[in-house]
């Protein structure tokens, strides 16, 4: 068994996960809190990267991670083991017909279930983000936010007929309690280096949301983190398979992830260089959302792929054992340095 120390190696197996095949590595170091702070506040431990999880997994920008953990708080407090006299389960309140639609095992636990943290919270952004599609299609002059808030709790066809929040007492409540809560859940911000609007911020910006989610050597799709595996190359740490007990990412499935499905990356980091090489960025030239690649200089391979997000810093799926991270650029060796483009 071989323990990988750095770096993105390809796999040698493909992973049954939902888009495409698998994987590579990579190597970083720096703190996800060091200079760019946290991206939600307030938040309880154990929720924290399911809350970043699930607003990343929503393509549109009005589901945060502060509106998510505002409405857990008004549903639950977060207490995982709620229940309401009417029936509604766990962290964020679901009833068992709405959580037949929306719940998933998220968590890989073997069980789908609206007590576990991440299944709830998982379901919770997935439902709205589904009601805030709707909200913007509905030409209804009120903020998608709210009317998606309303939505939740009282169902959309009650947001239909009333052409807005709907006048109950306990939906007015409960939308305006979430609002008027949302700076209480405001973090200190990874997203400061990230400016502008387009496709590579916006990439930036959600590959910010992964932020201390568990480097996993072969996790990782579109569909969001998975549990790796071991091969000669890495996903080992202490002679211990790590990859296959932990749910997270790779280097180059958190940057094909980051950017699904406005472009659709290949899956190792050589690939990436391969296909964007034409594109190439000179240092001077960088913006939010461009490719930084690494290369072995005796074999010349491609063994790590980065997000440039601004200010000299990128994020990256480091090592085995390590988490998603913001870190200097000139942390990584400049010797293996292969160029950045730009998708």
């Amino acid at each position: 068994m071989k323990k990988v120390l750095v770096g993105c190696a390809v796999p040698l197996v493909l992973l049954l996960v939902v888009v495409v095949a698998v994987f590579a590595l990579m190597a970083t170091a720096g703190a996800a809190t060091e200079k760019g702070g946290v991206p939600v506040g307030g938040v309880p431990e154990e929720y924290r990267s399911w809350v970043l999880r699930a607003a990343g997994d929503c393509r549109d920008p009005a589901l945060t991670p502060e509106l998510l953990a505002a409405q857990l708080f008004e549903e639950s407090g977060f207490r995982a083991d709620a229940r309401s006299p009417v029936g509604a389960e766990g962290p964020a309140q679901f009833m068992p017909g709405t959580w037949a639609t929306w719940g998933r095992d998220d968590d890989h636990s073997g069980t789908a279930s609206p007590f576990d943290i991440g299944d709830a919270v998982m379901a919770q952004g997935r439902l709205m983000c589904s009601l805030l599609g709707q909200a913007a299609a509905s030409g209804i002059a009120d903020d998608p936010r709210r009317l998606a808030l309303a939505g939740y709790n009282a169902g959309w066809a009650a947001v239909e007929a009333g052409h807005g929040v709907p006048p109950y007492a306990e939906t007015q409540r409960y939308v305006a309690d979430i609002m008027g809560n949302l700076g209480r859940f405001h973090g200190t911000g990874p997203f400061s280096e990230i400016t502008g609007y387009g496709v590579g911020p916006d990439t930036a910006r959600r590959a910010a949301t992964q932020l201390g989610v568990p480097y996993s050597y072969g996790g990782g799709s579109p569909a969001g983190p998975s549990r790796g595996h071991c091969d000669a190359d890495g996903g080992y740490r202490d002679g211990r398979c790590l990859a296959e007990e932990t749910v997270g990412w790779d280097c180059s499935a958190l940057v094909q992830y980051a950017y699904w499905p406005a472009r659709r990356l290949p899956r190792t980091a050589a690939e990436q260089y391969s296909a964007t090489a034409d594109r190439p960025v000179a240092h001077a030239d960088l913006r939010a959302g461009d490719l930084l690649f690494w290369r072995r200089s005796d074999s010349g391979h491609v063994y790590h792929v980065a997000l440039y997000i601004g200010d000299g810093l990128m994020i990256s799926a480091p090592k085995t054992g390590d988490l998603v991270k913001k870190a200097p650029v000139a942390d990584m060796p400049a010797a293996d340095f292969a160029g950045a483009t730009r998708p």
